[in-house]
Formats: structure tokens, C-alpha cells, sequence
């Protein structure tokens, strides 16, 4: 983890880009969201992206660095070993989906397997929410770390489609070059959809209103029906 200055109200703390170090990150910004709620850091936004952690106080509020670095520090090797060596059964968020998307049998046969193995990886991986972005609810996951290696390489062997759809289906499930999400509402995407789901993603009158945030691990659950 490297501390680099964001101005007097913010410090951005980055991690490396391997797969260890993004849940180190993930188990960091949840740990600092969890001091801000009990009141051992002032108020703040912690915002995770794909390997930083931007902390961020309310303009010319400052920011208590050491308070960040000591929450920071605390979530330290023991506890990033523990999360990744997390039990692949273990999910935050559980989707169920029905597997019958347009680029199924495409993205299969581009990563060189059987749909059924496709759907299977796709249905046994542990994921996790690596930042939120392109749209609100729409999360970016990647395999946990846990995750084998031939499962991973498979997952990041379907790269974008060659061209991006005008319209997604809000639910529509999809991968591209490592990642799964879902779309949270109609929009355009480039990514080849694998399947559907019925979980909501975004509700403005919620509570969170993202069903996702970053941090968080799921599982899709094949409802076969496919």
C-alpha cells in the first residue's frame, strides 16, 4: 500500500494490481467505512475504485491522516490472508440466473469450452465487487482470489464483443476480459451476455438503492432454466 497526497482534505492510498492485493484494498476501504460509521474517523468518503482508496473529507474540513493510516494499518497481513483464504462458499449477494444469453454460446466457444463448462465456471466462481462504475448499480467483479488459476484464465479469455449493443436488457448478465456484471437498466454495453437475472439492481427509493457496493462477494446461482 502506497500513501500519496489528494490536497489537505483527502490522501489516496494505492495498491498493487494483483488479485491479492485488490481484496487487501476491498477489506481496507471496508474497515475505514466501518471507523467513519463509529465515529473513530471523522466524516469522510472512502471511495474504491479498481486499486485505490480515495479518503476524502468535507472541503476545508481537513483530514485526520494518522486516524486514516492507523484503521488502514489495523486491517493489516493477517487480516488480508484470512480474506483470501475465504471459503469459496461464502457470498454477500446471492443472483440467481437463467443462462440463455445472446453471446452464450459465442463467448464459450471464443474461451475454447462447452457452454455447460462456460455456465458451470461462471456459476461456481466466487466474485467480488471491484469498484462501482459506467452506470449507477453496476458493478465491476472479478474472481476472488481463491479462485483456481484455469477458472480464472477461462473467465479472462472472453474478451468485449467486437461491437457495442445500442440497448442491453436491464438484468442481462455479462463477462468481458475477466470481469461479470450485471446491468442495472437499459444501456448500451459491449459486453457479451451470458444470462439474465431478476434482481434488482438499482431502486432509487432504497436504502442503499445499489444492491452492489464494493467489497462485497457474490455468487450466481444457475436457476436452470436455461
Amino acid at each position: 500500500m502506497r500513501e500519496l497526497s489528494a490536497g489537505a482534505d483527502a490522501v489516496l492510498l494505492e495498491f498493487d494490481v494483483d488479485p491479492a492485493a485488490q481484496a487487501h484494498a476491498a477489506h481496507v476501504a471496508r474497515a475505514l467505512r466501518a471507523a467513519v460509521d463509529s465515529g473513530a474517523l471523522s466524516p469522510c468518503d472512502v471511495v474504491l475504485t479498481a486499486h485505490t482508496i480515495l479518503v476524502e473529507a468535507r472541503p476545508g474540513a481537513g483530514l485526520d491522516e494518522l486516524a486514516v493510516h492507523r484503521v488502514a494499518r489495523a486491517a493489516g497481513a493477517a487480516d488480508v490472508a484470512a480474506t483470501a483464504a475465504e471459503s469459496v462458499e461464502v457470498a454477500d449477494v446471492l443472483l440467481p440466473v437463467v443462462y440463455d444469453g445472446a453471446d452464450l454460446a459465442d463467448a464459450a466457444a471464443t474461451a475454447g469450452v462447452s457452454v455447460e463448462t462456460l455456465v458451470r465456471t461462471h456459476s461456481s466462481t466466487l466474485w467480488r465487487v471491484q469498484f462501482m462504475g459506467f452506470a449507477p448499480g453496476f458493478g465491476y467483479l472479478v474472481p476472488h482470489p481463491g479462485t483456481p488459476v484455469d477458472d480464472a484464465r477461462l473467465l479472462a479469455a472472453v474478451p468485449r464483443r467486437d461491437e457495442a449493443r445500442p440497448a442491453v436488457p436491464a438484468g442481462s448478465v455479462a463477462v468481458a476480459a475477466g470481469y461479470s456484471a450485471v446491468y442495472p437498466r437499459s444501456s448500451p454495453g459491449g459486453w457479451h451476455l451470458v444470462g439474465r437475472t431478476d434482481a434488482v439492481m438499482w431502486d432509487s427509493a432504497a436504502q442503499p438503492p445499489a444492491l452492489l457496493t464494493a467489497g462485497l462477494t457474490v455468487r450466481f446461482v444457475d436457476r436452470g432454466e436455461s
